[in-house]
């Protein structure tokens, strides 16, 4: 593909329910953008996720055993972790 056609726009048809046109319209709203270019960003955020959990690494029995003992070791104690773990996820009342 040519660097021309990469940058040319396309268009992409999709078809939804009113209720979901209103659900992306209300969500596009609050981020001041438009129904477009807020879907086209979530749905290009969304497939870059699938994409990289498909990422497949092979490496040898020792090297895992490596990254093995890495993770099962504990994070050193410090501020940062502490305030971290006393921080309250944004859902939780």
């Amino acid at each position: 593909m040519s660097q021309i056609q990469a940058n040319e726009s396309v268009a992409i048809n999709i078809r939804a329910k009113a209720r979901q046109r209103d659900l992306i319209d209300q969500a596009a709203d609050r981020l001041g953008r438009s129904r477009s270019d807020f879907m086209l960003e979530v749905a290009c955020r969304e497939a870059q996720d699938v994409l990289l959990d498909q990422a497949f690494f092979t490496v040898d029995a020792g090297t895992f055993a490596k990254l093995q003992v890495l993770l099962d070791q504990p994070l050193p104690p410090t501020d940062k972790l502490r305030n971290l773990l006393k921080t309250k996820a944004p859902w939780e009342p």
